[in-house]
């Protein structure tokens, strides 16, 4: 079985090139179930529901979100006629939306878990750590993939050495660089981040110019999305079709 995730996409330059390479990349790896993260899809801050069904309609079967979850407001009136977006369990408020699934692939049951960070993270409603427990205690599956959207490094790493014996796979997002660090650790095919899908000449997506002019000059600017050359991180992940353990973590990237 073949598991693709796709890094945060970012505006509609992240969305344009998702939607330029997505089907070769399915065709080209023999993917079974694409896995995105949509939290910056929508001008670089949160997801609509026109987007959401964009993203699916390309052949991404879920989709994790993050920080910006409830930037977009609209989320609070479409969530309920959505079935595959998924919410970061202990982000605030931790009442709202789903935060797993459990789906089925070629008659194995694959639970997608989104989980966020403590560490240097905003609207950080509880510890994440509860949550996963009570999936790993109360859901059955064979295989289990956890997005982890966090800032730190380290907190990552710790989760997925906490887990390493009970979930199959732990990618790290929310930072848009791809990390160089993809193993396993334990059972669990690891990256400390997928990175992002959206404009070369940027800063983690958003415009230099904008930014410049907001740091450096001190002036009141509109969040811009940077424009041009974009690329596409992904990671694929092989997992042993009989066991359901995870054999090989590889790093993608298309321009």
């Amino acid at each position: 079985m073949k598991i693709l995730f796709i890094g945060d996409i970012v505006g509609s330059s992240g969305r344009q090139i998702v939607a330029d390479h997505l089907s070769t990349l399915i065709e080209d790896y023999e993917v079974d179930f694409v896995i995105a993260n949509g939290e910056n899809a929508a001008h670089g801050k949160g997801i609509t529901k026109r987007i959401y069904h964009q993203l699916i309609n390309l052949g991404i079967n879920v989709i994790t979100m993050g920080n910006h979850t409830f930037a977009k407001r609209e989320i609070f009136d479409f969530y309920d006629d959505v079935s595959d977006l998924l919410i970061p369990a202990n982000i605030d408020p931790v009442d709202f939306g789903e935060y797993y699934k459990v789906y089925t692939v070629k008659n194995k049951r694959i639970c997608v878990i989104n989980l966020y960070g403590e560490a240097f993270m905003n609207n950080v409603g509880d510890k994440p750590y509860p949550y996963m427990d009570y999936v790993i205690e109360n859901i059955e599956a064979d295989y289990y993939f956890v997005d982890f959207h966090a800032e730190s490094t380290s907190e990552k790493m710790f989760f997925a050495h906490l887990y390493k014996d009970k979930i199959d796979a732990l990618v790290g997002t929310h930072t848009h660089v791809q990390t160089a660090d993809e193993r396993m650790i334990g059972q669990v095919a690891y990256i400390t981040d997928v990175g992002m899908c959206g404009a070369v000449d940027s800063i983690i997506g958003r415009d230099f110019n904008e930014l410049k002019e907001n740091i450096i000059e001190g002036k009141r600017t509109h969040y811009t999305i940077s424009s041009g050359d974009s690329f596409l991180n992904a990671v694929l992940i092989t997992v042993d079709d009989e066991t359901m353990m995870s054999k090989d973590i590889m790093r993608i990237n298309r321009k």
